[in-house]
């Protein structure tokens, strides 16, 4: 028996988390979701083979560790406030177990030991000769099959090879020691620890991973084994097993796509995954487990493309073009790839099932396997350990997606989040609100309030954040016509931003709106709405260039454009009230150095053969949706 909520509880559980402690003072907090250690396979066989969980969670509070592979002593920039070690649950800590000797396997007989014992020797033999990247790639998807059919049949799994036999017994030490982690380094007020894994999905090279996470400790923890793609690729099926865990254990998770950019074409679909139709059902599941979505991480940026969005100057950022699997395809941008698009096919779905599978919130992180939540452009250390030095960067091929170099990366992302406090049971519960927001690395600080009608002077109050829980919803929440007074009152968006204290100024702020017409069409709008300098709109809405003060010889760049502050009370002046509508807002860094362009300078060579010289760095809040008054399309 089915235990999700109904569709009008759903909806009422959403209003009830969008307004839970609103009258409670928040602060700001930033971390990483998505981070692997040694305890990762991936991670280990490409050179991350002594970055654990414990020298993750000391890099994120501050302290100096040793660096996997260059043996370099690092620390961040900026410490976080939490993190997610989120290791993959697929053989997660079997191939270091196996190449330190300490393994835990069944015995299989003197064949299947004999053929265990050449696949071990072939596995340390490539670890230790600098190889393991290519027995990595050996592991991926070959075929350009479709998803779907029989899940035993099709080709998902393609990380449990079956020559290590039953791994069960050394992914439960692995998941305990994780556990063990994360309570050790769990500090109440000051750091938060969470515990989690990574669903790692990849049918045909299809990147449909998912970060699972809990506010619970380690008592419930130890209850259970992370699942894990070798038993389904269907997120039904995560779904499911969370269920039934939560219900066993009492444990509470989320589950949180990411990297939707390379999932060609499956992430946001309009269909599930098995090609069927997205009924109110699924959509109401898929929002339950799924109320956050990852928009910004290494593997560059997911918010949208220039070819979904030809009429946003922005659209091209970070754009990474290589899937996972060996044999490389000509990469496609599809509309189910994209966040912007996935929003708006959202609205459509809810206006022929009743509910939105895609009303979610976005965070950014950075997917780093190095074991370092490294984000900033300076002290950048590459997503796997051999990339942190500006030489190995140069090595093609790391993810068997065709040329992909250290540079085709992106030094990205953070999660900034709007909690009541630094705690696991109070950040989870901003996640379930999504009062949360993504950076792609700096610490710009962001916040959001949408109502019909907001006081004046709201927004140079200094009750502003008070006066915006009361008379509006933070970013995350829905408005709906019935709460309007006025028929003729348009939705408005009260908007604060202030730059990272250690990074660049600001050049606008801008306002992304998604809507569905009465024909089913779906149409978007980029408004700029606050700006630094004396720049002009032109006829079309467009802003000039804030200009660049990169000096590409040097690394080095000034404040002396930008503002350190922007902010806006913005009105939509082309709102329908028939319409379902989306609004998030972008605010975007004058531009600065890209981490390429420190390794270009590093290495005496040319900007052009390293990546780009400069990057405008961003932040995406979480949107907040307009829904028409009931009895409406």
């Amino acid at each position: 028996m089915t235990k999700y909520p109904s569709v009008i509880q759903a909806v009422l559980l959403a209003a009830l988390v969008n307004t839970a402690g609103a009258d409670e003072p928040k602060q700001l907090l930033f971390g990483d979701t998505h981070l692997h250690t040694s305890y990762s396979f991936d991670a280990y066989l490409n050179k991350n083979q002594t970055a654990d969980p414990d020298t993750a969670y000391r890099w994120a509070r501050g302290l100096p560790v040793i660096h996997p592979y260059n043996r370099a002593r690092v620390q961040i920039g900026t410490a976080l406030d939490f993190l997610v070690v989120s290791d993959h649950a697929e053989l997660m800590g079997v191939i270091r177990a196996i190449n330190t000797d300490t393994a835990e396997l069944e015995d299989l007989g003197w064949w299947g030991n004999l053929k265990r014992w050449f696949a071990v020797t072939m596995l340390n033999r490539a670890i230790e000769g600098g190889e393991g990247a290519e027995f990595f790639n050996s592991l991926l998807p070959k075929k350009p099959e479709q998803p779907g059919g029989d899940p035993v049949q099709d080709p998902a799994n393609v990380l449990a090879t079956g020559a290590f036999g039953d791994t069960l017994l050394t992914e439960t030490t692995a998941w305990q020691e994780i556990v063990d982690a994360a309570e050790r380094h769990n500090d109440p007020g000051q750091f938060t620890a969470f515990i989690g894994w990574e669903w790692s999905s990849i049918p045909t090279g299809a990147n449909l991973h998912r970060v699972v996470f809990t506010p619970d400790g380690g008592n419930q923890a130890k209850q259970f084994v992370p699942f894990g793609s070798d038993q389904s690729q269907y997120p039904e099926d995560l779904w499911q097993w969370l269920q039934d865990t939560q219900d066993r254990t009492g444990a509470r998770f989320m589950a949180m796509p990411h990297n939707s950019n390379i999932s060609k074409g499956y992430m946001y679909a309009a269909t599930t995954l098995k090609g069927e139709p997205i009924t109110a059902e699924y959509a109401r599941r898929r929002m339950y487990w799924e109320p956050v979505s990852e928009v910004t991480q290494i593997k560059g940026d997911s918010e949208t493309h220039p070819s979904l969005s030809p009429y946003d100057e922005f659209a091209d950022f970070e754009t990474y073009t290589h899937y996972i699997q060996q044999d490389p395809q000509e990469y496609t941008p599809g509309a189910a790839d994209y966040m912007r698009s996935a929003l708006k096919q959202g609205l459509a779905l809810e206006q022929t099932t009743g509910v939105n599978p895609y009303q979610f919130g976005v965070i950014g992180s950075t997917d780093s396997h190095s074991g370092l939540s490294s984000a900033e452009e300076d002290n950048f250390w590459g997503k796997f350990a051999r990339d942190s030095t500006p030489e190995t960067k140069r090595t093609d091929d790391k993810l068997g997606g065709g040329e992909v170099t250290g540079w085709s990366m992106s030094a990205s992302g953070l999660a900034g989040v709007w909690a009541t406090g630094n705690t696991r049971e109070e950040i989870f519960a901003a996640f379930q609100r999504k009062e949360v927001y993504a950076t792609t690395g700096t610490h710009l600080r962001v916040r959001v309030f949408a109502g019909w009608g907001f006081d004046e002077g709201a927004l140079d109050a200094v009750d502003f954040s008070e006066l915006g829980y009361r008379q509006g919803v933070p970013m995350g929440g829905v408005l709906s016509a019935d709460s309007r007074t006025d028929a003729g009152q348009a939705p408005q968006l009260l908007i604060r931003a202030m730059k990272d204290p250690n990074n660049a100024n600001l050049d606008r702020v801008q306002v992304i709106k998604g809507w569905v017409d009465q024909e089913g069409r779906q149409n978007e709008q980029v408004y700029n709405v606050a700006w630094s300098g004396d720049r002009q709109l032109d006829e079309y809405g467009k802003l000039p260039a804030v200009g660049n003060t990169v000096d590409i010889n040097t690394t080095h760049y000034d404040n002396s454009i930008g503002e350190p502050e922007l902010s806006a009370h913005w009105t939509d002046a082309d709102f329908d009230a028939d319409q379902r509508a989306f609004y998030y807002v972008r605010v975007l860094q004058i531009p600065t150095p890209r981490h390429s362009l420190y390794d270009s300078v590093a290495l005496q060579s040319p900007v052009s053969e390293e990546g780009p010289a400069t990057v405008q760095e961003r932040a995406y809040t979480s949107p907040v949706w307009y829904t028409p008054a009931r009895g409406q399309p």
